[in-house]
């Protein structure tokens, strides 16, 4: 296969992915809106378009174009797309859209003759360097032909996987990120009691010694050390938590197929709960506690 490319979007993700196919030999086009994004990945030694005709135009043959907006961005994208893709073409989202979308997307492009992807990528902004966890759904016979691009991204070239149709890979990823905020927050917890203790500990040191060989050691410990570190025990962050839409996605999914996610959905309500500066429910609880047990209130004037 030819080894060139075309990113739409070059974001952290998108710009990371790009840098890392130029080292592995690539020749990498890009597209983004924003004039900033351009500059940075025109420094990056990335030849970028102004256009997207004209990024599709800089192909020598097929076409092979990833896509990594957010997912409230990738209809528009597509859409933009379609008069410049030709039978034998290649889509993929590597973005984080939901795996229903996915599926549409791909019946809409095959009608063009077009084959899509969709890719769930990990690995965040240390991928660049480490390479990524891949999620590939879609045509196998598709995943096959380009099979060098995932390993050329994957981490230790081993880090992807074809998981199934059109959808798989962001059904995959959506549950891995609901997985991702139920370890997320299991050690937000963990650090809370800790951090309320009568031993005064250093809660850097104890994310630090987590680190060495002990049974929770993973990448999120090593990034938990590294917050403390950063942040100086959390000193001047707001308790505010967004959530980016897979986490909301893979409790809706559950509901949809009857498989209970306590924890999963536990940690989503949490990070709702984060955006609360004056919750009307916890009024309620204190103003019930008053009227049946007499209880004081705290009233805003005190």
């Amino acid at each position: 296969m030819e080894k060139e490319i075309g990113i739409i979007g070059l974001g952290r993700m998108g710009l990371g992915l790009g840098r890392r196919l130029l080292k592995k030999g690539w020749n990498v086009f890009g597209y983004d809106p924003s004039e900033e994004a351009r500059k940075r990945a025109q420094e990056s030694g990335i030849e970028v378009f102004e256009d997207l005709e004209f990024l599709c135009g800089s192909f020598s043959n097929q076409k092979l174009l990833w896509i990594m907006v957010p997912h409230t961005a990738v209809g528009e994208v597509i859409e933009k797309l379609k008069p410049h893709l030709v039978e034998g073409d290649i889509v993929i989202d590597g973005g984080n859209s939901f795996y229903k979308d996915s599926m549409k997307r791909a019946e809409l492009l095959k009608s063009l003759g077009v084959h899509f992807l969709d890719v769930g990528v990990s690995g965040g902004i240390w991928g660049e360097e480490q390479g990524y966890c891949l999620m590939v759904g879609g045509e196998e016979e598709v995943f096959k032909r380009i099979e060098p691009l995932f390993k050329d991204l994957a981490y230790e070239t081993q880090g992807y996987a074809y998981l199934g149709p059109s959808g798989a890979g962001h059904f995959v990823k959506m549950v891995h990120n609901g997985i991702e905020y139920g370890m997320m927050e299991a050690i937000a917890e963990g650090f809370e009691l800790m951090s309320a203790s009568p031993f005064g500990l250093d809660l850097s040191e104890v994310a630090r010694v987590f680190t060495m060989g002990s049974v929770i050691r993973s990448w999120l410990i090593d990034l938990t050390y590294k917050a403390l570190k950063d942040f100086r025990n959390l000193e001047g962050l707001e308790p505010y938590v967004e959530d980016s839409g897979e986490g909301r996605w893979t409790v809706q999914t559950a509901v949809e197929l009857g498989v209970p996610l306590w924890v999963i959905g536990d940690s989503l309500f949490v990070r709702f709960r984060s955006r609360q500066n004056n919750s009307f429910r916890d009024r309620l609880l204190a103003a019930l506690r008053y009227e049946f047990g007499g209880h004081r209130v705290k009233k805003k004037d005190e």
